[in-house]
């Protein structure tokens, strides 16, 4: 897996914020602002992990998801969503479209990069877990 990670974020405070905490980690980090056109990006530049604001101009976070959830590209890339609301429904709703991880703002620098880091643990165990199920069937077969 690599370190790539596209921001789906319109404050530029915390475009930067965030950019700042993973570049320093190692990560290559891509930005886009509009909801609008926000699946678009992700298809054009294939992250290997998304964070999402729900709050954006054109499109909320939460349609967005539940967009990417139905392609079959992105059914099971990590998504770290962000809100300024952190109300129970807005969670259940996130959890219920398929998110990977549901973050509030404020958000502390080690808990965001703690949660990117653990998505990307996940998605490598994941990886690797396939690749040894496939070569056991296909010794099987």
């Amino acid at each position: 897996m690599g370190k790539r990670v596209l921001l789906i974020e319109d404050e530029p405070n915390i475009i930067e914020a965030i950019r700042f905490i993973l570049s320093r980690d190692g990560w290559t980090v891509e930005t886009h602002s509009d909801g609008g056109t926000a699946v678009v990006a992700v298809e054009a530049k294939r992250p290997d992990i998304i964070i999402l604001d729900v709050m954006l101009p054109n499109k909320s976070g939460f349609d967005i998801l539940r967009e990417l959830r139905g392609m079959d590209a992105h059914k099971s890339r990590p998504i770290l969503m962000l809100t300024a609301r952190g109300q129970k429904k807005d969670r259940e709703l996130a959890e219920a479209s398929g998110v990977s991880v549901f973050m509030t703002k404020p958000f502390s620098n080690a808990d965001m990069l703690e949660a990117v880091r653990t998505l990307a643990a996940d998605t490598q165990a994941q990886a690797v877990e396939s690749v040894e199920h496939g070569a056991i069937r296909h010794g099987d077969a």
